[in-house]
């Protein structure tokens, strides 16, 4: 969680309670990119998909800045999810190493689709997610070092 109003610290809470089936507290710490906000950092175990309740869970309320990464596991590739105010969710699949991965469908359509070079660049910023990275860079920066809360999803 990159930014969140505090009024809404507990509300963050019990909607990652209600996904994990297991209590959750969080370590909240003042966010300094934006005034009056706190961000928090979870570490989370779960049976594949569980990002994507995650993100269902928190995207509710618009005003928050938050990123959720499921790993690779056997026969699953991993995702990272991000959302911005405005821009909404941007959901992409990720190699082991962390990069984003840009599939063989998805190039075809924008080479298809796209009618100049600059609308190519511009598709190919889309697919990475070019916006939201440059909007949660801050965010991600300001949290070096923050404690983080593990979480595990009750099976």
């Amino acid at each position: 969680m990159h930014a969140c109003p505090k009024a809404l610290c507990q509300h963050v809470e019990w909607a990652l309670e209600r996904v994990v089936g297991t209590p959750v507290s969080l370590a909240w710490g003042e966010q300094p990119v934006t005034h009056g906000s706190y961000r928090a950092e979870v570490a989370w175990t779960g049976a594949p998909g569980t990002g994507a309740k995650l993100v269902a869970a928190l995207k509710q309320w618009p005003m928050l800045r938050f990123e959720v990464t499921e790993e690779a596991s056997h026969g699953n590739d991993g995702e990272r999810m991000s959302y911005v105010p405005g821009y909404g969710v941007h959901r992409s699949s990720i190699s082991a190493n962390g990069d984003l991965i840009v599939n063989e469908q998805q190039l075809r359509h924008l080479a298809a689709t796209a009618n100049s070079v600059e609308a190519f660049r511009h598709g190919v910023d889309d697919l990475l997610g070019a916006a939201w990275d440059a909007d949660l860079e801050a965010y991600r920066h300001a949290g070096d070092g923050t404690q983080v809360t593990w979480l595990h999803q009750v099976v």
